[in-house]
């Protein structure tokens, strides 16, 4: 049974800045997922898009959008996420301040796509590992040079900063700071509802052209999908790939190509989640989410769980004891 949440829920509030010619797409996913949330009854995030001058803010494409709210709703903000922008140089001042005072006092900071552009004019990257869009990963290298610039996940994090790549890897970033938020059982239901992946790890590569024409049938996710049924189960390689139809050496490679993650690599990740949600959303010892999880014994949970989130087991279910039930807005 779903056990009962111990501790009020505060929205958390979240600034959307719009830096024109804005992005649609990248602007509409932080209100789609955080939007609408629920956690125990109650909103978890309250989400405001911004802008330096309100009102209509110029887009990519054929659409204009109106953005009613100014700057100031940085100021309170507990996470700032800056979306995808035509303009890779010569941000508004203003939306750079903003962001840097934010920054500076705590709060957590955010790009999708080629907003990492602006937080690179901010000076938020230096020092740093970030990402973009595979596409412009070359150019915000060369626009700074003091952070380091990876073109093959979906999202890293590094220090507060947090940045993703193109287009629906601001899926899997707004994921992400839901699971941070309030736990992978809620993120895992919020996926659910918006009939997306669940949460897919940052590491995961960015689909990019390769030079050489691709495999036929190289797709691992049937694999994957069945090995996630049998988590519980002692999966060797030997069975994934004997499930794959290839060889060991084979699906190690082709693993690695898909997730960046080698293939028991991939499963423990799986297994950790696993946990994660049973040690929010149910009332069972510990043995047994080890067991249900494929981890095997609390030892090793507790082993693996600290190295994931610094908690131990106990921990971990007090921090995120809540109502896995979340509720999104239709449409």
């Amino acid at each position: 049974m779903p056990r009962p949440s111990r501790k009020p829920v505060v929205p958390h509030r979240v600034a959307v800045v719009a830096v024109p010619p804005v992005g649609t797409f990248e602007l509409s996913i932080p209100d789609l997922v955080l939007g609408g949330v629920t956690v125990a009854g109650t909103a978890g995030y309250e989400v405001v898009t911004c802008t330096a001058v309100p009102g209509v803010v110029e887009a990519t494409g054929d659409l204009d959008v109106v953005v009613r709210h100014g700057l100031s709703a940085v100021a309170n903000a507990r996470t700032v996420i800056v979306t995808g922008t035509g303009a890779r140089e010569d941000a508004d001042p203003r939306v750079l301040a903003a962001i840097r005072r934010a920054a500076g006092r705590g709060a957590r900071i955010a790009s999708i796509c080629t907003g990492a552009f602006v937080l690179a004019q901010a000076g938020l990257l230096n020092g740093r590992t970030a990402t973009t869009h595979w596409r412009y990963a070359g150019e915000l290298a060369e626009r700074c040079p003091a952070g380091t610039i990876r073109p093959d996940v979906l999202f890293v994090e590094d220090g507060g900063i947090i940045t993703s790549a193109g287009l629906a890897a601001g899926i899997d970033l707004c994921l992400h700071l839901v699971r941070s938020d309030y736990g992978a059982a809620v993120a895992n239901a919020v996926a659910r509802l918006a009939v997306v992946a669940p949460v897919r790890p940052g590491g995961q590569a960015q689909f990019i052209d390769a030079p050489a024409p691709p495999e036929r049938g190289t797709s691992l996710a049937e694999t994957r999908a069945w090995a996630l049924e049998r988590l519980a189960e002692p999966l060797t390689l030997a069975d994934l790939a004997r499930h794959a139809n290839t060889s060991v050496r084979t699906l190690t490679r082709r693993f690695q190509a898909e997730t960046a993650l080698s293939p028991l690599q991939w499963l423990l990740q799986q297994r950790v989640d696993r946990a994660r949600e049973l040690l929010e959303s149910t009332d069972l010892p510990l043995g047994e989410v080890a067991r249900r999880s494929g981890i095997g014994t609390v030892d090793s949970l507790r082993q693996h769980l600290a190295r994931k989130t610094g908690l131990t087991p106990t921990g971990y279910r007090a921090s995120f004891t809540r109502n896995p039930e979340p509720s999104r807005r239709d449409g």
